[in-house]
């Protein structure tokens, strides 16, 4: 039996294809089973220095994500003696990744595109895992989809379920049980009962801050440096554009040091001047950048960053195009304000070459990680693909094994 910690990208794909490898699996969550509708109702919270968006049910962060596909650090991850390229194509058909239709890009995405393209900008529409025949085009793609329209990792989940895995949900695993340096299995409570489960494979996909901390049970120093992806979203009035109601992030922008998206933020408004302005009247561009992995996880499995004057100039050349890229669109450079300095995408506490070789194995044998923890820098890209195809050739690897 193999034991998967966590439901998200990485634990999905891979509970997946072992189940239908017929390879018994047990997959634990600490988060509970829920409709897509509800995720919003599972943001994590951490504390006051940081503002780092994660959540804990069954999915992960891909069923509050946006369900963009973009391949990530292909040519970095051959320096590890890793290469996804088959990974990446195989699971591109498997979730069905395509360019919107032009029936799913609304009129604020469209004037993104347009603007982008008349300066010069690299410009395209985001390779999405939608399904636009059940898409209602609400925005709420970050809430959890109510239309149950884009692909989660809970889809995976179902699916591994139908073939035989079971699924524990609600129950925190505290410890990862290793005997001579192999894997042995793993603690968890449930109910307020402490159970064990037993294994000689184990693979923890909890997620940057949740895998950490089990690797230190293991007696592994991991969450020693962390990146995040930073972003901000800048914004600003364009009457009655309706741009809160599109899909987000159907578009794309990118540069040298940063990657640009239109996603809608009410947090925009409370930045402007006039407090009259409406959400229909926003139309506004997500600034992401790859971060320097400066700071850590620490034992209570807070985040502490440090941002570096690099992950600054960054954000900041992201803002300034997003700017010019707002004015062009038809908005008002006088309205034009900013969010709070956020983050997504934890990662890097437990990157390959390090804390786990290029089969994503510690050195306890037998213990696997699978999920953002491994990448060995910031994608400044959104990971979800980078993750799901890593985690199809760890399944692979098992398979085989």
């Amino acid at each position: 039996m193999v034991i998967i910690i966590g439901s998200g990208a990485g634990g999905a794909i891979i509970a997946r294809e072992l189940a239908k490898n017929k390879i018994p699996v047990t997959i634990i969550e600490k988060g509970p089973y829920i409709d897509s509708k509800d995720a919003f109702n599972y943001y994590d919270s951490y504390n006051d220095s940081v503002d780092l968006l994660t959540t804990t049910c069954v999915g992960g962060a891909t069923i509050v994500s946006m369900s963009n596909m973009v391949r990530a650090l292909d040519s970095e991850l051959h320096e590890y003696g890793v290469d996804i390229s088959s990974e990446y194509e195989y699971v591109e058909d498997l979730v069905g990744v395509h360019d919107l239709d032009d029936s799913h890009i609304g009129k604020g995405t469209q004037l993104f595109l347009d603007a982008g393209k008349e300066l010069g900008l690299k410009t395209l529409k985001m390779p999405k895992a939608i399904r636009e025949k059940d898409c209602i085009q609400c925005g709420k793609c970050a809430f959890g989809c109510p239309a149950d329209a884009k692909w989660s990792g809970k889809d995976f989940i179902d699916e591994a379920v139908d073939d035989g895995a079971t699924f524990i949900s609600e129950a925190e695993v505290t410890e990862v049980i290793v005997e001579d340096s192999k894997v042995k299995g793993v603690k968890y409570i449930k109910n307020n009962i402490e159970e064990s489960i037993f294994s000689d494979t184990v693979i923890l996909s909890a997620g940057a801050i949740g895998s950490t901390l089990l690797l230190r049970s293991a007696g592994i120093d991991a969450g020693r440096k962390i990146f995040f992806d930073p972003f901000v979203t800048v914004g600003g009035y364009l009457k009655d554009i309706n741009f809160n109601t599109e899909v987000q992030m159907a578009g794309l922008v990118i540069g040298n040091n940063f990657v640009l998206s239109p996603h809608f933020s009410s947090f925009t408004i409370g930045n402007m001047d006039d407090k009259k302005v409406e959400n229909k009247d926003i139309l506004s561009i997500m600034v992401k950048t790859a971060d320097e992995a400066e700071g850590y996880v620490d034992d209570d499995g807070d985040v502490v960053k440090i941002n570096t004057i690099k992950d600054i100039r960054y954000l900041a050349e992201g803002v300034a195009t997003a700017g010019f890229i707002l004015e062009k669109a038809g908005v008002d450079p006088t309205t034009i304000a900013s969010t709070l300095y956020r983050g997504a995408h934890p990662g890097g506490t437990a990157p390959i070459g390090e804390i786990v070789d290029s089969n994503q194995e510690t050195n306890i044998k037998g213990l696997f990680v699978s999920d953002a923890s491994v990448l060995p820098i910031s994608p400044g890209k959104p990971p979800i693909l980078t993750i799901l195809a890593l985690s199809k050739r760890l399944s692979d690897y098992l398979i085989n094994k």
